[in-house]
């Protein structure tokens, strides 16, 4: 797992720890977590969540009158270090 993913996996975990249902994905340049944001979260939860996601390089708060508060955070992945950052068919 990339180092995006075991941080992503850290977050997760403390979110949970906090009360609310998280999952991980999996992207191209980033690994993301979110979680439903129940109306009843405690201020002390509160804490613990904003804590979590001040670990990831973005996060916010996605708010619809369907879907209530999501919560999201994303972990970039690392660029890599060699001449191949261009991918197999970059032309040097």
């Amino acid at each position: 797992m990339p180092a995006s993913g075991v941080s992503a996996e850290a977050i997760a975990a403390r979110l949970s720890a906090a009360g609310l249902a998280a999952y991980v994905e999996e992207h191209a340049r980033h690994t993301s977590v979110e979680a439903q944001v129940p109306e009843s979260l405690t201020t002390e939860s509160w804490r613990e969540v904003l804590e979590a996601v001040a670990e990831a390089d973005r996060f916010g708060l996605h708010v619809t009158n369907l879907n209530g508060r999501t919560l999201w955070a994303v972990v970039r992945k690392a660029v890599p270090s060699t001449g191949d950052v261009g991918g197999p068919s970059h032309q040097r």
